[in-house]
C-alpha cells in the first residue's frame, strides 16, 4: 500500500466536519474507490455514528466520510467531506 498523507487543508476540514484520522485512513484502505479526472480519486465509506453532529448538534445514526485524493507515488488526501445520516 502507498504512503497516505493528509494535506493541511484536509486535516483542518476533517476536524471541522467530524471525521477522525482513523476513519480517514480506514477510508483509503477499505472504502469504495471512484476515479475522477486526472490523478484524482474519491474514497467513500459509511460508519456507524449514533452521536451528535459537530456541525449542527443533531443526533445521527451514521456518517459517510468522503475523501478527495491525489494518487501518485503516495496518496495525498486533499479534502474531507462528512455527510450525516439518520
Amino acid at each position: 500500500m502507498k504512503h497516505i498523507r493528509m494535506s493541511r487543508h484536509a486535516t483542518i476540514r476533517a476536524v471541522q466536519r467530524g471525521a477522525t484520522e482513523e476513519e480517514v485512513m480506514d477510508c483509503v484502505r477499505e472504502a469504495d474507490r471512484r476515479t475522477m479526472q486526472g490523478d484524482k480519486v474519491i474514497y467513500r465509506k459509511t460508519f456507524p455514528f449514533n452521536d451528535r453532529s459537530p456541525v449542527n448538534g443533531l443526533i445521527y445514526q451514521r456518517k459517510t466520510v468522503e475523501l478527495i485524493c491525489a494518487e501518485g507515488p503516495e496518496i495525498v488526501v486533499i479534502t474531507v467531506k462528512v455527510y450525516y445520516l439518520k
